[in-house]
């Protein structure tokens, strides 16, 4: 049984860690803070966990944080910098769901967030935790870099055919759509439902904060840097992320074989039948991404179509997958869940 803490419990990606967490066999919430709603009971603000979990929410406290054996940030991008240093000088092992670990380049990091990275010696320490590419050293970790949304969708169905050099590395495109739940829990004109339904736009198309992440990512994958486009749109559902990516084959492969291989011993990748066109609801509220490849007219085009929820394998469910990995417990717990249809 290990302690567990959460700090920032009041966002979607926070509220989805203790309803995950609440059943995890091997996991005591121990600690979830808020600020602005210390001394609130979490099931008094998230009532679908009342009955689960028997927590008020606290001010942070490194006292209290570093007695935990992990430590969950579910902050807002620079929150986390603030303490993780003191946590890991203690020895508890933390996984930081925003974006301060994610980037190996400070100068990158500090170009795309507009600010300082205040612990930048602690980059190349912060392990990217994407399971199915880094499973051997999240064992080992004290620092997770949990993925974002977009990333973990893109990488996943770009991964196979980087790894082995079927792709033109110079021409990607990852054509995205993601669900509102993605901008965060937080009054916003552009995520009010007179804004968002019924509508769907591209944004950042110059260039989204999650472009350097999957660049990056890509570029140890493929050995050399590739040129990707990417762009995203806000489309009118609550979750979900639906990523059609687009490459150019330099040979000859059975795609569907090639797919099925790689993600053979997958638990949370789900390699659909040839010709399949996989949709957001079949994974809400599910750890899984699903995954189908075609290639139109027999060109030489392939297209991947890759889903996930981007709460839950996109975050917090990733987040826990980390988790099991680096406690040694079975990699399922608590996140072998059935997707919610209709």
């Amino acid at each position: 049984m290990i302690e567990v803490g959460i700090v920032g419990g009041t966002g979607y990606t926070g509220v989805e860690l203790l309803r995950l967490l609440a059943h995890h066999p091997e996991v005591n919430l121990n600690v979830i803070t808020s600020r602005s709603e210390a001394g609130m009971a979490v099931s008094d603000l998230f009532p679908n966990l009342r009955g689960h979990v028997d927590l008020a929410f606290t001010v942070p406290d490194v006292e209290k944080l570093a007695a935990c054996d992990v430590v969950f940030f579910a902050t807002p991008h620079t929150v986390a910098m603030a303490l993780v240093p003191e946590l890991i000088a203690r020895g508890t092992r933390v996984i930081d769901l925003s974006a301060d670990f994610r980037l190996k380049d400070a100068v990158e990091w500090e170009h795309w967030y507009n600010m300082p990275h205040t612990c930048p010696e602690l980059l190349e320490q912060a392990v990217y935790g994407l399971p199915e590419l880094n499973r051997e050293q999240i064992k080992s970790a004290q620092l997770i870099a949990a993925p974002g949304c977009y990333p973990t969708a893109t990488q996943l169905g770009f991964l196979p055919l980087l790894e082995n050099n079927l792709i033109d590395p110079n021409h990607l495109i990852a054509d995205a759509k993601s669900g509102v739940s993605g901008a965060g829990r937080k009054a916003s004109i552009g995520a009010l439902l007179a804004e968002s339904a019924e509508s769907m736009k591209a944004y950042a198309v110059a260039g989204h904060r999650h472009l350097p992440e999957i660049r990056q990512g890509l570029n140890i994958v493929s050995q050399q840097d590739v040129n990707l486009t990417f762009v995203p749109h806000l489309t009118p559902m609550i979750r979900g992320i639906h990523a059609t990516l687009y490459g150019q084959l330099t040979t000859d492969v059975d795609l569907q074989s090639l797919f099925e291989q790689r993600y053979a011993n997958e638990p949370f990748v789900d390699v659909m039948p040839a010709g399949s066109h996989p949709e957001t609801r079949s994974v809400r509220g599910a750890n899984v991404c699903r995954i189908a490849i075609h290639q139109p007219q027999n060109s030489n085009t392939v297209v991947v179509l890759s889903v996930i929820d981007n709460l839950v394998k996109g975050a917090s469910g990733q987040a826990i997958q980390n988790m099991n990995i680096m406690f040694g417990f079975d990699e399922k717990l608590s996140i072998d869940t059935i997707a919610a249809m209709p």
